[in-house]
């Protein structure tokens, strides 16, 4: 069951990833803008902050084995679909489908793992996880770079095509369904609010990254007080009716919310780190694309297979002896890269690299473990659901404020510098606006260390 699971979510931690680099060679086949491409990006991140909010009733409306196929055949399908696009519409479309696959099938893990595993199991089953979410991502740059070199960018959905389908026969052999339904009532009205809250949130800050648009742009100002509205209201809607589409009251419970905390936090780190290091690296350094993927691939691959060490770990000493001594080698880390420079060695940035993947492997996982444990059986949907919303939301902060910094930086150097070669004016100011990037996630980090202090391990009671 957990390797039909986890075989999907590799893929669609891949499917999410891989594309990125593809970016550029797409506008050149598709004769697309960069702001058109960037919808590739914009459009998959859209889908997942509308449809995660809604998961956490999804899971109580239909059986487990229902939302694993109905996952499965969306992102079966936009793969299919992705690799045989041939113009930009169809391929937008069919990474909506992609997203709708992968908006069910993460909330449906980790449901999965809280029903299925007793507390003091979890730590590993979520270090599992951790592998999967954390490989993807990681040998995505490298595999995808080699794909468009020698053959075609078709083939980086070629490749998740065989995976999706052994993962769907493995799940309709052996996924059981270890959830009740209890179908509460829809609240039409919520939907509503959180749809168009939650996707102009996301739509702002998105749209905030973009060179083109920036923080002064009036789509952005436009879209993102609409999003805080409708949220607002969304949040009064859900603590005033009987039964919530998304059950606020997980925030009740103090290891949750410090634990929904510190993974917020860190997720600001991982966002800004994977936007601003590929950039840095290709334009400061002057690697090429595949090189960069290849010295990013030892500290994102080490984070993953840490992953499940760290959660046995969490399992025998609690949060604490992981999460705080985490924060200090993150805040560590951090520190070096606000000195980096045009010159700096590569080396010495895949050893930083390695650093931040570990302390980041020491806090994820652990924190989220500890906050979900808290919750009784009841809210497990909800804290799910909760849990990989606001990810996603922060995941389009960090970006967007990661890409700010690193322009406005850039920007202010070039106006300032006195270098006389221009290719080493740009590598000279690129590696500024790094910088700038970097200081600002060392102060989150710093915080993230205080809120740390107050994290404790959560006692289960088990039934009976």
């Amino acid at each position: 069951m957990m390797t039909s699971l986890l075989v999907c979510g590799f893929v669609g931690m891949f499917s999410e990833t891989a594309l990125n680099i593809a970016i550029s060679h797409l506008m050149e086949v598709f004769h697309i803008s960069a702001s058109a491409a960037q919808w590739l990006t914009t459009g998959y991140l859209l889908t997942l902050g509308i449809l995660m909010p809604m998961t956490g009733l999804l899971l109580q409306w239909f059986t487990s084995r229902q939302l694993f196929i109905i996952s499965l055949v969306s992102s079966i399908t936009g793969t299919l679909i992705a690799s045989l696009a041939f113009g930009f519409e169809m391929l937008l479309a069919a990474r909506v489908l992609q997203a709708i696959g992968m908006s069910l099938l993460l909330p449906l893990l980790f449901n999965m793992i809280l029903v299925a595993y007793p507390p003091e199991k979890r730590g590993a089953a979520m270090g599992s996880v951790g592998l999967v979410i954390m490989f993807a991502p990681a040998i995505a740059p490298s595999l995808s770079g080699l794909l468009i070199e020698y053959l075609s960018w078709r083939y980086i959905f070629g490749f998740s095509l065989p995976l999706l389908g052994i993962g769907l026969l493995i799940g309709l052999r052996y996924l059981e369904n270890v959830t009740k339904r209890t179908k509460p009532p829809i609240d039409l009205l919520s939907i509503v609010l959180s749809t168009v809250g939650f996707g102009s949130v996301v739509f702002g800050f998105s749209k905030a990254g973009e060179a083109e648009a920036g923080w002064t742009s009036m789509a952005v100002t436009v879209f993102l007080l609409i999003g805080i509205v409708f949220l607002a209201l969304f949040a009064l809607r859900q603590l005033t009716i009987r039964q919530p589409l998304l059950n606020l009251s997980v925030f009740r419970y103090p290891m949750f919310t410090v634990g929904q905390t510190i993974i917020l936090i860190g997720m600001l780190i991982i966002v800004s780190s994977m936007i601003i290091l590929p950039i840095y690296l290709q334009n400061s350094l002057k690697f090429s694309a595949f090189t960069t993927g290849l010295l990013l691939l030892p500290g994102s691959a080490l984070n993953g297979i840490l992953s499940p060490s760290m959660g046995r770990l969490f399992d025998k000493h609690g949060p604490k002896r992981l999460v705080i001594p985490g924060f200090l080698v993150i805040a560590s880390t951090l520190g070096f890269y606000c000195w980096i420079t045009a010159s700096s060695s590569a080396g010495w940035i895949v050893a930083l690299h390695i650093g931040l993947m570990v302390g980041i492997s020491m806090v994820m996982m652990p924190a989220q473990t500890n906050a979900l444990n808290q919750l009784p059986p009841a809210l497990h949907p909800h804290g799910t659901a909760v849990m990989s919303t606001l990810q996603q939301v922060t995941g389009a902060i960090g970006t967007a404020i990661a890409v700010s910094l690193l322009s406005r930086g850039t920007d202010t150097r070039l106006q300032d510098s006195m270098l006389s070669n221009s290719l080493d004016r740009m590598a000279d100011a690129i590696a500024f606006g790094s910088r700038n990037a970097f200081f600002f996630s060392l102060i989150v980090s710093i915080i993230g260390l205080i809120v740390a202090i107050f994290i404790r391990r959560v006692v289960v009671k088990r039934a009976g």
